[in-house]
């Protein structure tokens, strides 16, 4: 058919309640692996405006990689609880 879709969307920028999760992650979990369908993530390197708005995108960056290793840690506890 020649069809393509385009979606895009902010990962860093959520305004969910804790434990809620976005449809947007669960899309790529669900989609990353079938054949005909490509991610493509940007940055912090790709914003080419202020260095203000690049320093404020690699601020949420930390925060949310820390966020989840916080997750994976209470998780990982979670487990090993009888």
């Amino acid at each position: 058919f020649g069809s393509k879709v385009i979606v895009t969307g902010d990962m860093t920028q959520k305004d969910l309640g804790a434990g809620t999760v976005s449809g947007l992650d669960v899309a790529v979990r669900v989609l990353k692996k079938v054949e005909g369908i490509a991610f493509c993530e940007l940055t912090s390197r790709d914003v080419v405006r202020h260095p203000l708005v690049q320093k404020i995108v690699e601020a949420y960056e930390g925060y949310e990689k820390k966020e989840q290793a916080r997750a994976d840690r209470k998780k990982k506890r979670r487990k090993g609880r009888p």
